[in-house]
Parts: C-alpha cells; sequence; structure tokens
C-alpha cells in the first residue's frame, strides 16, 4: 500500500501502484501515472482510458485482455480492436497498463 501525490492531494494506491479509490481519479492522476509508467499519452491513448472507464461505469469490473479486444473492437472498430495495436499503445500490457491509467482496479488475471 502506498500513495501518490497529484496536484497537492495524497491518493492512495495498492502495493502495485493501481488507485484504491476510482472516485479519485483525474485526467491529471492520469498523466502522473502514464508518466511514471513510461506513457506519452495520445489520443489514442485517451481513446482507450475513455473506453475502459465507460466500460467499467457500466459492468463495475475492468476487463481482462481477451474481453478488451473484444469490447474495443465493437464500439471503435477492428483496427484498434487488437492486441497488436493496443500492445503498441501500452507495452506494458494493455488490461494491466491502461487500467492503471484508467484508474480502475487491476483486471482479473493480471499478474
Amino acid at each position: 500500500m502506498g500513495s501518490i501525490s497529484v496536484a497537492g492531494k495524497e491518493i492512495s494506491t495498492d502495493e502495485d501502484g493501481f488507485i484504491e479509490n476510482v472516485e479519485d481519479w483525474t485526467q491529471d492522476v492520469a498523466d502522473y501515472i502514464a508518466q511514471q509508467e513510461g506513457i506519452d499519452m495520445t489520443e489514442a491513448h485517451w481513446e482507450v482510458v475513455n473506453f475502459l472507464r465507460d466500460y467499467y461505469a457500466e459492468y463495475k469490473i475492468a476487463p481482462m485482455i481477451r474481453i478488451l479486444t473484444k469490447a474495443i473492437g465493437k464500439k471503435l472498430g477492428a483496427d484498434k480492436g487488437n492486441t497488436k495495436y493496443l500492445y503498441q499503445l501500452y507495452p506494458g500490457g494493455p488490461a494491466k497498463q491502461a487500467c492503471k491509467i484508467a484508474g480502475l482496479p487491476k483486471p482479473t488475471g493480471c499478474v
């Protein structure tokens, strides 16, 4: 258990750096975590983050990679709903790294 400090606010994180309270997430928090992860956020990165946040709001779960690629493919098109594209954006693992930046819990099945 730890914490990060963003814009003067302390935010609790678990041992893997995922924020503990989804409500603490802001775009500044996402930018901070992305920087720590070595990710330079582009419009394509934000598209995935926003998709994940919408998915979580609807289903109350962070999707595993297989579900993530299928769901993104349905909503954003086959060119974006594949692991090659998502790994280019999030080389640390699309489900795990993108969920971390999106302020969501670690997806089930991620080590």
